[in-house]
C-alpha cells in the first residue's frame, strides 16, 4: 500500500483528496472508564456532584468529533452528517462508551469517532475526579468503519 502522507522533502503532509469519490462514510469506536463500584452508581444514579455526567460526557464527545481537525493535525475538517454517543456499563466498576460518526465525503471519520470517545471518557474522568483520582482510561480502539476505498473493516472481538 502507498501512502501519500509525504511531501518532495520527506515531510508530512495533509493528503490531497480532491480525486478521491464522496461516498458514505460511518465509523464507530468504542472506549472503556474503569472505576470503583462506588464512583459507577454515582454516575448512573446523578449524584455526582459536578452534575450529569453521561450528559455531560455525550455533548463534550459530540463537539470533540466535529473539532477533530482542530486537534488532529493532518485531519481534514468535515462535514459530519450524525455523531451518536451511548453508554453502557459491567454493573460493578467498567463504563462502556461507543461512537459512531457518519458523513457523506471523500475521506472517513474514524478518527472523528476516536476523538468523541476520548473526550467523553476524559470528561467523566473530570467530572468524577474529586471523587477518584486513580480512574483508568481504555483501550480506545476503532471498531468498524465503512465506506471509501479501502472498504470495510470490523474489529474482531
Amino acid at each position: 500500500m502507498e501512502f501519500t502522507h509525504f511531501n518532495e522533502q520527506g515531510r508530512a503532509k495533509m493528503v490531497d483528496i480532491s480525486e478521491k469519490d464522496v461516498t458514505k462514510r460511518q465509523a464507530t469506536a468504542a472506549s472503556m472508564v474503569k472505576m470503583h463500584q462506588e464512583t459507577l452508581l454515582q454516575i448512573k444514579a446523578g449524584t455526582i456532584r459536578k452534575g450529569d455526567v453521561l450528559a455531560v460526557a455525550q455533548v463534550a464527545g459530540i463537539m470533540a468529533a466535529k473539532r477533530t481537525s482542530d486537534l488532529i493535525p493532518m485531519c481534514h475538517p468535515l462535514s459530519l452528517t450524525g455523531v451518536d454517543i451511548s453508554f453502557s456499563d459491567n454493573g460493578v466498576d467498567e463504563l462502556y462508551i461507543e461512537a459512531t460518526v457518519k458523513t457523506t465525503g471523500k475521506t472517513g471519520v474514524e478518527m472523528e469517532a476516536l476523538t468523541a470517545v476520548s473526550a467523553a471518557a476524559l470528561t467523566i474522568y473530570d467530572m468524577c475526579k474529586a471523587l477518584q483520582k486513580d480512574m483508568v482510561i481504555g483501550p480506545t480502539a476503532l471498531m468498524e468503519k465503512t465506506g471509501g476505498v479501502h472498504g470495510d473493516y470490523r474489529r474482531e472481538q
